[in-house]
């Protein structure tokens, strides 16, 4: 009897297996094409810029506002942590 449920098991398996791969392969190529898709080609028309985008435009950071909304004059502490030509600087200065 178990030697019936072997033989069953192993001519299954690899049909089990094939199937598998088979459906984890599409999945694959499903995700593969979304992302091929989200990439501009050249001549492709250029999307709307939606209403929230604000790519290229300054961010004003809330710890610049005061009480009433808006940019604060006080002088601000800045710390640099080093320059273009590798000199550190380890001390704070005040922003102009």
């Amino acid at each position: 009897m178990m030697e019936g449920m072997d033989a069953l098991i192993s001519q299954i398996f690899p049909v089990i297996y094939g199937a598998c791969f088979l459906v984890l392969l599409w999945q694959a190529f499903k995700v593969m094409r979304r992302g091929f898709s989200a990439v501009p080609r050249p001549g492709d028309p250029q999307p709307e810029p939606q209403a929230g985008d604000r790519t290229g435009r300054p961010t004003i950071h809330p710890e610049l506002l005061d009480e009433e909304g808006r940019i604060t004059r006080e002088d601000l502490l800045t710390v640099r942590f080093g320059d273009e030509n590798g000199d550190s600087a380890d001390r704070a200065t005040p922003a102009e």
